[in-house]
Formats: C-alpha cells, sequence, structure tokens
C-alpha cells in the first residue's frame, strides 16, 4: 500500500513540475522463449504516442537470442526496427544491432538486475532524403520485489523500479544523452503471463535544449520454458 501512495505522489508531482508537458503512452509485448537449458529467444513489439496520447506516432519491433552463462548471467545479442511518424508521416526509420550483458544480484527477496549494452544504429529520413549513423551506450540498475510471496511465481503481486543511464559520444551534443527512471507494479497471472504498469520519466539532453517525457506504461510478458528446468521469471521493463 505504502509502495502504491509513493507511486501516485511521484506522478502527481513530476507533472506538476512539467507545465507544458503532457501524458504519453508507453504499450509493450515481451516474449522469452527458453529453447534450451542454455539458450533463450527474445521478441518484442512496442506503441508509442508522444505528441498527442491519443495517436501513435512510434513503434518498434525488435528480437535476438540469449545465452546463460550462470542462472544469473546472461550475455544477449539483438537487432530490430525503429519506426518515427510526424504529423502522421513517416519521419525516421532505424535499424539498430546491440550487444548486451545482465548480471543479477539478489539479496534476500530482492533481485538488482544490471544491464549493460553497446549500440549502433542507423537512421534514414525519407522527407530529407538523409542517412545518419550512431553508437550508444546504455546502463541500468533494475530493482524488482515480490510483496506478497517470497519469489515471484503464479499469482504474486511484486514492485518494480529502475534507472537507465545513455551515453552518446559525440563532438556537438551532451555526451550524458538521456535518462530515465521507472516506478510501477506487475502482477504474475500464471506460469506464462505476467502484467506490469507504471509510471516512465524520461529526460533527453540535447545542446539546442533539454526535453522532458513521461509516459503511463502497460506491458504484457509472455514466459515460455521449453525445458525441464525450474521457471524463471523475465520482466524485461520498458525499453
Amino acid at each position: 500500500m505504502r509502495t502504491a501512495f509513493l507511486f501516485i505522489f511521484l506522478s502527481v508531482y513530476s507533472l506538476g513540475l512539467a507545465q507544458n508537458e503532457h501524458l504519453s503512452s508507453f504499450s509493450s509485448v515481451t516474449l522469452t522463449y527458453k529453447i534450451h537449458p542454455k539458450f533463450f529467444l527474445y521478441g518484442e513489439g512496442q506503441l508509442r504516442t508522444i505528441e498527442d496520447y491519443s495517436v501513435p506516432d512510434y513503434y518498434e519491433l525488435k528480437g535476438g537470442v540469449g545465452y546463460y552463462l550462470s542462472a544469473n548471467h546472461k550475455p544477449f545479442i539483438g537487432l530490430g526496427r525503429y519506426v518515427n511518424y510526424k504529423n502522421r508521416e513517416l519521419s525516421k526509420e532505424e535499424f539498430r544491432v546491440w550487444l548486451q550483458d545482465i548480471i543479477d544480484v539478489k539479496k534476500g527477496v530482492v533481485k538488482f538486475e544490471n544491464r549493460f549494452r553497446a549500440e549502433k544504429s542507423w537512421f534514414y529520413e525519407p522527407q530529407k532524403d538523409l542517412n545518419s549513423g550512431r553508437t550508444r551506450f546504455r546502463y541500468r540498475l533494475n530493482i524488482s520485489v515480490p510483496l506478497n510471496r517470497e519469489k515471484i511465481e503464479p499469482g504474486t503481486v511484486f514492485a518494480n523500479t529502475y534507472d537507465e543511464l545513455f551515453f552518446t559520444p559525440s563532438k556537438t551534443e551532451p555526451v550524458f544523452s538521456r535518462n530515465r527512471l521507472y516506478g510501477g507494479i506487475g502482477y504474475q497471472v500464471d506460469e506464462n503471463f505476467g502484467l506490469a504498469s507504471g509510471y516512465l520519466w524520461q529526460r533527453e539532453f540535447a545542446s539546442a535544449g533539454n526535453r522532458n517525457l513521461h509516459f503511463i506504461y502497460l506491458a504484457l510478458n509472455i514466459n515460455i520454458d521449453g525445458t525441464d528446468d525450474d521457471r524463471d521469471y523475465n520482466f524485461p521493463g520498458a525499453d
């Protein structure tokens, strides 16, 4: 209950500071499929409304394969397509590949997920016929804790919060290019399906001026385990 009140307070407080800003939506569906005791497949689809809450203006489709070095250590390689719209016209397309490493640390019932990621992107802006590229590095500390169980299993309510830092090497723009803060609640419905919802604040840093975005996040997470190992429930979080 205290977590719920804190979440509501932070949301209202942040919106009060954002006089010229508004809420946007951030929806995702994720699929984690453990095909082997050492390998898993991951896929995700996202839809966001940024400029206008009622009109989607961004989507992404991505996926990849990961490897269990241990139960708490998971390297991963992925690729994806990311599309932006402006005034209902396609404004930018992105193709991205990335390498990441996830290291989990558990202290009692609390799970600390450390995610390190290196990305390479190629952009195309059709309205300007312009091509460009970007290299970016990210670090996320994701903390989750079950609220009504000793561990996450069917019927568990859990709290989740994270902070993610983005670094983009550049001679003209700030190297520290973005910060994301998230807080929310999730529910593991059964062995395969989980739900998560919360508030995501994103600040983008640029020489022309900083920008704040406020998202209401809603996700459906699907976990399929095709092995005989103990089931591990994955909650990717807003990405």
